[in-house]
């Protein structure tokens, strides 16, 4: 079984990065990477039910100026949230995350893999860094950039955001290039926590974790108690402000 790794702080300062502005949300048939539509149009055509579209970010009961906590997941799964229009709702990466989130209080009501299920984040907002689901969800280097200045606006219009935890290496890479740090000095690692100074000097911590899919917890790559150290970490450093 695999250990978590011990956390690790520290202080680089933050810069902008220069891609150009777009809303914090795509539209639903956003055009912008042809073979993501493809994939879209392909699945939209084998299942029309589903919802087959960028996924928008899930937002809290008290809207984006009660934020606190930015949770950047991969991309959309096929059936998860491709299917149901909801980040991290269907598949088993969501039975985690929202039961974890629950047990730390982010989160409320319950969690029935459905977007009408009542459940309800609170001071925690969750997105992805690509908003369209990928073939073998695996997104090119070209569609995460594309799909980057999303993520930059998102973050921007979050008034109260205090931490930003990324759920695996890509997603953390496009957080740490969407607030113009340098990798080489935020490297991806399993419970690592960075604190930068956002826009304004206002100090923001950057977490990373494993991510929670059900391949990572099956191979004991991640653990449900590592997953929870990663929360505990980062309440300690919202109960302080």
């Amino acid at each position: 079984m695999t250990k978590a790794s011990s956390t690790t702080s520290k202080t680089i300062s933050r810069a902008i990065d220069p891609s150009p502005a777009r809303p914090p949300e795509p539209a639903r048939d956003c055009p912008l990477c042809p073979r993501l539509v493809a994939y879209r149009e392909e699945n939209a055509a084998a299942h029309p039910d589903w919802y087959n579209g960028a996924v928008s970010s899930f937002c809290p009961k008290g809207g984006a100026s009660s934020v606190s906590l930015l949770i950047v997941g991969l991309a959309p799964g096929v059936q998860g949230a491709n299917r149901t229009g909801r980040p991290f709702t269907g598949d088993y990466a969501g039975d985690l995350l929202y039961q974890t989130l629950g047990s730390f209080g982010w989160a409320t009501g319950p969690y029935d893999k459905r977007p009408d299920d009542g459940l309800e984040l609170t001071g925690a907002m969750i997105t992805n860094a690509v908003r369209c689901v990928p073939p073998q969800n695996k997104p090119t280097a070209a569609e995460i950039n594309r799909c980057r200045p999303f993520l930059r606006s998102r973050i921007s219009s979050l008034p109260r955001l205090d931490v930003i935890l990324s759920l695996g290496k890509i997603a953390h890479d496009s957080v740490v290039r969407t607030l113009g740090l340098k990798l080489k000095d935020h490297p991806f690692g399993h419970n690592v926590h960075y604190a930068v100074t956002a826009e304004g000097g206002r100090p923001l911590a950057l977490a990373a974790s494993y991510h929670c899919s059900r391949y990572n917890t099956n191979t004991g790559r991640l653990t449900e108690e590592m997953f929870a150290d990663v929360f505990r970490q980062i309440a300690k450093r919202v109960d302080r402000q």
